[in-house]
């Protein structure tokens, strides 16, 4: 209910400054030129944030107009892939590396002051912290070429508490070469994670406290390509980047098995990568590998365009 008044409060503080001039909730919103986007997060009111694969910087816009900036700049030979923003803390969480190796970066979400540094043990390539989620006690994150997790604590305000540990990962996890686990959400009790890997395209179960593993079952359909999750209740958004769609996965109550129930297309999808949910539409970020792969992938710097995308499941 609060959330919806001050959605309602925003709209009629906006309307009279701006309808003649902007489409209110735009159904593409413009990214600075090679940007590199990968991670997105929707943050307090109508705030959304983006990551940068190049130099890590993130951007920040706001959904009702699609106006924005880049409020976090970028530093040389810095990736930022997944992004997550914790409503409890304010603080916007981000995964990746630098020239020292894997880390998570911790950024205050209203000055985009960066306030913490957490070191994940691995250099690029043998390792890449790409995406990650956020519980009331621990921070999860993904290791996509390695057979684990890695938690960092948190304390009751939803600051870090401690350096990040690894969590071996048994049970059905199958570890192949190139992209593992991708993209990962918690349930809202933070009891079970559930993740998806890439290069398999099956869903995981995960128990964070031990690290097992379990399939979900999904009738022999699978996810493939898959890379950002978002979870809402037992329905389950999978982006499957080169396949230039978004999977809808109804989940039974114990997680254990799933249906594909809906497969959403549109010919403004160009290679998503993560998406983000704000009320009933998705925001998915179009990372465009297939024009630009990353500096760091290889890539050649190039000043093409980019950009968040609006569907509605």
């Amino acid at each position: 209910m609060l959330v919806l008044v001050g959605i309602a409060t925003a709209l009629m503080v906006a309307w009279p400054a701006r309808a003649a001039a902007t489409t209110l909730f735009p159904a593409s919103i413009a990214l600075p030129a090679g940007f590199y986007p990968e991670g997105i997060a929707t943050g307090r009111g109508l705030d959304f944030y983006v990551g940068s694969l190049y130099g890590g910087a993130i951007y920040k816009g706001e959904l009702l107009t699609g106006r924005g900036r880049v409020f976090a700049s970028g530093v040389s030979g810095r990736t930022v892939a997944g992004l997550k923003f914790d409503h409890r803390s304010g603080l916007l969480w981000g995964v990746g590396f630098d020239t020292a190796g894997g880390r998570a970066f911790v950024f205050d979400g209203s000055s985009g002051r960066r306030v913490a540094e957490i070191p994940i043990p691995g250099a690029f390539p043998a390792s890449f912290p790409n995406d990650l989620a956020v519980t009331e006690d621990a921070v999860y994150v993904t290791d996509s070429p390695r057979n684990m997790i890695w938690s960092i604590p948190l304390d009751r305000h939803g600051r870090p508490a401690g350096p990040a540990r690894a969590i071996p990962l048994t049970g059905d996890f199958t570890l192949v070469a190139g992209t593992n686990l991708n993209g990962i959400a918690a349930t809202e009790s933070g009891r079970e994670l559930i993740a998806v890997h890439s290069a398999l395209g099956v869903l995981y179960r995960i128990d964070p406290r031990t690290g097992s593993a379990t399939t979900i079952d999904l009738g022999g359909a699978g996810v493939p390509r898959g890379d950002g999750i978002v979870l809402d209740g037992k329905t389950l958004y999978v982006v499957q980047n080169f396949l230039n769609q978004v999977s809808v996965v109804s989940l039974d109550r114990r997680l254990a098995r799933g249906r594909v129930s809906e497969v959403i297309t549109s010919d403004r999808l160009r290679v998503p990568s993560t998406a983000a949910q704000f009320l009933n539409s998705l925001y998915v970020v179009n990372a465009r590998f297939d024009v630009a792969l990353p500096p760091f992938l290889g890539g050649q710097p190039m000043s093409i365009d980019y950009n968040v995308v609006r569907l509605r499941p």
